[in-house]
């Protein structure tokens, strides 16, 4: 696989860090449903969020992929939801990559603001699921990219 590279580059590098994560094994639906969730949110916020979810006390809102997705009580315009806990541990620890990054470059973490992060489709992963009478089905796996940036708010 060839190098990813970011998709936007901040305006004030000095002032911003970021942080991606390659190829995990999490669903493309899941992720892009979290990654509009904590967009525009401070990082420590967005931490709590995410540990929320992944002990399923506060549902992520699916916005579009919502097709027979019941309602959850807790949210707050919207009615859809789910707690996609394997898509908000990868998405955590590329938060916590990220803020790791802001404090080795002498920044403020508790300070920091989630001004972009966005999924990417990875490699597909293929896969042969054994069938009756010496058949078999391609059961292939998807992969996600996700990258994050954090930009110092004065």
């Amino acid at each position: 696989m060839g190098r990813l590279k970011y998709s936007i580059i901040p305006e004030k590098k000095e002032k911003s860090s970021r942080a991606m994560g390659t190829e995990h094994h999490i669903s493309p639906k899941h992720a892009l449903e979290i990654c509009n969730a904590i967009r525009g949110m401070r990082a420590e916020a967005a931490k709590t969020y995410l540990e929320e979810v992944i002990a399923k006390k506060r549902p992520v809102p699916f916005k579009h992929h919502n097709k027979k997705v019941p309602h959850r009580h807790g949210l707050v315009g919207w009615d859809a939801g789910r707690y996609p806990q394997k898509a908000a541990k990868a998405v955590l620890g590329v938060l916590v990559n990220a803020t790791s990054n802001a404090e080795y470059k002498g920044l403020d973490p508790a300070g920091m603001k989630i001004t972009h992060v966005s999924t990417k489709q990875g490699r597909t992963l293929r896969g042969w699921m054994p069938r009756a009478m010496g058949r078999a089905t391609p059961k292939d796996t998807e992969t996600v990219s996700i990258e994050m940036i954090l930009t110092e708010v004065s």
